[in-house]
């Protein structure tokens, strides 16, 4: 973790990297354009950048929706492929959730494939409580 920085500074995100991976290898949202993650972005309660220190080039990211007081979402979390396996993942997401603002929040998120990262960070299964209307059929991810 030592070859990385983590920084929640708004105006330090590289939009034009987070497109790049967003828009080409993240399932979950390949049906963006590049406005709709702009607007996403502007409107973003959260969000944390994961660099490489030695070139300053953005590798992770995360962002999160809330209503600033009880309740967070976390959306858009990536790390680059080359950059996997150094922790640098779930130290995004603790930063994101606990080293935060929202760290007493109720946090949701979506996942296809990231589960057994997220428990270990005390994302279970909802609860009795949590119900969810599902999104259209053009903006539902396709099984993997």
């Amino acid at each position: 973790m030592d070859a990385y920085e983590l920084d929640d500074e708004p105006a330090r995100i590289d939009r034009d990297a987070a497109w790049a991976f967003l828009s080409r290898h993240a399932y979950w949202g390949t049906w963006r354009t590049r406005d709709v993650l702009d607007r996403q972005l502007d409107r973003a309660w959260r969000v944390v950048g994961a660099y490489e220190r030695a070139s300053g080039r953005m590798v992770g990211f995360g962002r999160a929706t809330s209503d600033g007081e009880s309740i967070a979402i976390l959306n858009d979390v990536y790390v680059e492929h080359a950059h996997r396996g150094a922790g640098l993942g779930r130290a995004l997401v603790e930063l994101m959730v606990d080293g935060g603002p929202g760290a007493q929040f109720r946090w949701m998120l979506h996942t296809a494939d990231m589960h057994p990262l997220y428990a270990k960070l005390g994302f279970a299964a909802p609860d009795h409580t949590y119900m969810e209307r599902p999104a259209a059929p053009e903006f539902r991810i396709a099984p993997r």
